[in-house]
């Protein structure tokens, strides 16, 4: 079956149907990640996007139900060069076509992706829109009563579509290196990644998840030893409501790590601005500098804001990271309070974990907060 994606712009690709047919909407992206596209497809911070996969061949080792990153796939679309129809893997289950029909994902392959991603860094991101549903070239009145809608599209309510309904506490899965009842921590689903919850899990945690919506006093009924901040989608500065609650939580004093959409509001509560990149940094092969200058890391990221690090109000906290590509601000330790924050993802489970030790620094700041020295 014949697909075509049609950009905001007027220009048209033409290629073959994977997935559904039908017609989606949404923000074209594209990720650069070679691995990794079952935990790309299911991260919540997709939400609202149409993913461009720019490495040619994709879904060569399948799929399987244990690499998911979340219930679903939040994408509203996919675009790859090839799709892979005999996929060799031992762990395979089905094949990327096979998923996203099971999703009800519209996708399309065989489009020059490569054109199409310098189209993109050279505009900028922009909306788009596959369709199996008519040819642009043969009726030229469909594409022109469908090209207002495709413009007129914005991610909007984000969080609020991901995040969960109701809490839910995962207990550990290995005991904490001090030998003690397990840190209890409070982790804000603002579109939270399944290994979030994982990495916590196997350093001795007992993790609660809670609605991007939850009240300070809510939490403080919990009663946690420390407070994550998840990734997520959309535009940081649109949670006016959530970024307020996150103040007074961290205003309390509570051990805090935020990670991507979680650093962004952070940010944006201590009085810094966010801005939306050019094109965003989505892939596994983000070079990230420490300030101090001594080390480079290749971090995992999905965002298409950032963090202004020149607008933090003096004496609030100091960048810790910068993009080793464009200088954008990568993280943020806090004076004002016990908290830091990145903006790439130590949790990737689709690319370098380098930066896992974060999490450790997270139960250090935890177990310092209860008195206890962690000898591990």
């Amino acid at each position: 079956m014949q697909a075509y994606l049609i950009l905001a712009n007027g220009r048209v690709f033409r290629g073959q149907s994977i997935g559904c047919p039908g017609t989606t909407i949404g923000e074209v992206v594209f990720a650069t990640g070679m691995v990794g596209f079952e935990e790309t497809l299911t991260d919540p911070s997709y939400y609202g996007q149409i993913i461009t996969q720019t490495y040619p061949l994709i879904g060569n080792y399948g799929m399987n139900h244990e690499d998911v990153e979340s219930g679903k796939v939040w994408a509203r679309g996919y675009i790859v060069r090839e799709a892979c129809k005999t996929p060799s893997n031992f762990r395979s289950e089905e094949t990327l076509d096979a998923f996203l029909k099971k999703q009800g994902v519209i996708g399309i392959e065989g489009i020059d992706t490569r054109s199409l991603t310098r189209t993109l860094r050279e505009s900028g991101v922009m909306n788009g829109a596959i369709t199996t549903e008519f040819d642009p070239a043969a009726e030229p009145e469909k594409t022109a009563a469908l090209l207002p809608q495709i413009q007129a599209y914005a991610v909007t309510e984000a969080v609020a579509s991901v995040t969960c309904r109701a809490p839910q506490t995962f207990e550990p899965t290995a005991p904490g290196a001090w030998g003690d009842a397990p840190l209890h921590v409070a982790l804000l689903d603002l579109g939270c990644k399944n290994n979030i919850v994982r990495c916590l899990q196997k350093r001795g945690c007992r993790v609660t998840v809670l609605p991007g919506g939850t009240t300070p006093a809510e939490l403080a009924a919990l009663a946690p030893d420390g407070l994550m901040l998840s990734n997520g989608p959309g535009d940081p500065a649109e949670n006016v409501e959530i970024i307020r609650n996150i103040a007074q939580m961290l205003d309390t004093g509570i051990p805090a790590f935020g990670i991507c959409l979680g650093h962004q509001l952070t940010a944006l509560a201590a009085g810094a601005q966010t801005t939306k990149l050019k094109y965003g940094h989505r892939g596994a092969n983000q070079p990230v500098s420490h300030v101090s200058g001594r080390r480079t890391f290749i971090t995992s990221q999905n965002h298409g804001y950032a963090v202004v690090g020149d607008t933090l109000p003096a004496g609030v906290g100091a960048v810790s990271y910068t993009n080793a590509n464009d200088g954008t601000c990568e993280g943020i330790d806090y004076h004002k309070w016990n908290c830091f924050t990145v903006q790439f993802h130590p949790e990737a489970n689709g690319g370098p974990k380098d930066t896992e030790f974060l999490f450790d620094e997270f139960i250090s700041r935890m177990l310092a907060a209860k008195g206890v020295t962690n000898d591990a």
